[in-house]
């Protein structure tokens, strides 16, 4: 008889980690990530919470031992607390490992403390810019004095913090060592990342962003010593550790240096769509069979049949000729 408490994919990787995104919703409109004009999905598409629960908690069952929170911005969502209050008791259990969330920053302020008390211990913060004027160029929308707000309730209740940086060529690339200094001040690792070529973002393109981070760390390493180190979270990144300020640096390389080889990861949609690969378009709907049984079995026979289709890697390439992303979908739609 097949195992089926765990998922194990077609190259022998077992897969532990889900990647949440429990709305397409954001307070910003990062020019990396989508157009400032927005459509949204509607709501009849969208997984209540109780039925995000039941998703997350199949997965549990089956082996995951790693839940993140994403979304567009998850912390939006209405209500989207009592979703942790729930996703907690796996933690209490120990059936799971970790609970976190991937956050613009921009709620912290009001939710850090609760998520302390629910069992998070460490989220990820994307911040690209400490310049106040520039932030706003690439949010649009956002305030940075806010999302430092967030940071110190973030550290005020006990949760470690890892900062995400995407790598703008002409953006904030002159930024990089005072980041790197910044976060060694504050306790927070840091973890730059190159664009990804998913999502048309109107005028921008990823070929103008696009810096690949074998440039960065060179640039770093004209002012900081970066020793290799065998830490992991669960994740794509490989770190370094700076010697001058103590801190962690990662480098999450999905363009020159792809991390498929040890993909632990699926990633599920506020719309109950499961994306085996981020960079690849297949993909299993799970609300058909969640809303079809109040049993679980249906979705969870679901779930194995896709991770049954898990792809070896993605395919991301940025197309200097026909300036189009790779992926059609915008990262806010998949996830992070």
């Amino acid at each position: 008889m097949p195992d089926t408490s765990r998922m194990i994919d077609p190259y022998g990787r077992a897969i532990t980690y889900l990647r949440v995104s429990v709305t397409d919703r954001c307070d910003f409109r990062c020019v990396y990530c989508m157009a400032e004009d927005m459509t949204f999905l509607p709501k009849a598409e969208i997984l209540t919470l109780e039925e995000l629960d039941r998703l997350c908690s199949a997965f549990v069952r089956q082996g995951v031992r790693k839940l993140r929170m994403t979304g567009g911005e998850p912390l939006v969502r209405r209500n989207i607390m009592w979703l942790f209050r729930r996703l907690s008791r796996h933690l209490e259990s120990g059936a799971l490992d970790e609970l976190t969330v991937t956050t613009n920053g921009s709620q912290l302020a009001k939710h850090a403390a609760e998520l302390a008390d629910l069992g998070v211990r460490r989220i990820n913060v994307s911040l690209d810019t400490l310049d106040p004027h520039k932030f706003q160029a690439i949010t649009r929308w956002g305030k940075l004095d806010k999302v430092q707000e967030g940071l110190a309730a973030a550290k005020a209740a006990g949760l470690a913090v890892k900062i995400n940086t995407v790598a703008l060529k002409g953006v904030n690339d002159d930024e990089f060592d005072r980041l790197v200094a910044w976060c060694g001040d504050e306790g927070f690792d840091l973890t730059f990342i190159e664009v990804m070529p998913m999502g048309d973002i109107g005028g921008e393109t990823r070929v103008d962003q696009y810096l690949p981070l074998s440039m960065v760390r060179g640039r770093l390493q004209e002012k900081w010593t970066l020793d290799e180190i065998d830490h992991r979270t669960g994740g794509p990144a490989r770190y370094s550790r700076c010697r001058e300020t103590g801190g962690r640096i990662g480098f999450i390389t999905p363009m020159t240096h792809n991390f498929c080889e040890s993909c632990n990861r699926v990633r599920l949609t506020c719309t109950g769509t499961l994306y085996m690969c981020l960079g690849q378009e297949d993909a299993a709907d799970l609300r058909a069979p969640l809303r079809e049984s109040e049993d679980d079995a249906l979705v969870e026979a679901a779930i194995h049949e896709a991770i049954a289709r898990k792809p070896k890697g993605h395919d991301f390439v940025i197309d200097r000729r026909r300036r189009r992303p790779a992926v059609g979908r915008h990262m806010s739609v998949t996830g992070g």
